[in-house]
């Protein structure tokens, strides 16, 4: 079986899974890595997904989007309800990209979590 897993590098880990536990419902499996006060490794899941992060590690090449000034990839997240997760992430500290509206078969709206990562979430219409 082959998975793909988002592995983010964020600035302030510790913060970074309290927000992705609040916007997104994310649960930490367990594992991780901590030295000096900073993630090296930390495993959480979204409604079962997998999503890896740590903290900024300049010396292995790891740069967060806020250090680089910009979002480094996205983030594709389909919900059962695009516009409650979209609300909630909102309310949890990220900021509005595009509000949601129906597309084709879907409705998706794009937000920035507090750490420069674009989200797009998205529910299947009908």
């Amino acid at each position: 079986m082959t998975t793909l897993t988002p592995y983010l590098t964020v600035h302030d880990g510790s913060t970074a899974i309290a927000f992705y536990a609040a916007a997104f419902g994310a649960v930490e499996t367990g594992e991780r890595y901590e030295e000096d006060g900073k993630i090296g490794f930390a495993a959480l899941t979204i409604d079962g997904a997998p999503l890896f992060l740590s903290d900024e590690a300049h010396e292995y090449g790891a740069w967060a989007p806020a250090t680089l000034g910009q979002a480094t990839a996205s983030l594709a997240l389909t919900v059962a309800d695009v516009d409650a997760a979209y609300a909630r992430a909102i309310a949890a500290g990220a900021t509005v990209d595009r509000e949601p509206s129906d597309q084709g078969d879907e409705r998706r709206g794009w937000l920035v979590d507090p750490f420069g990562h674009r989200w797009v979430i998205s529910s299947p219409i009908g």
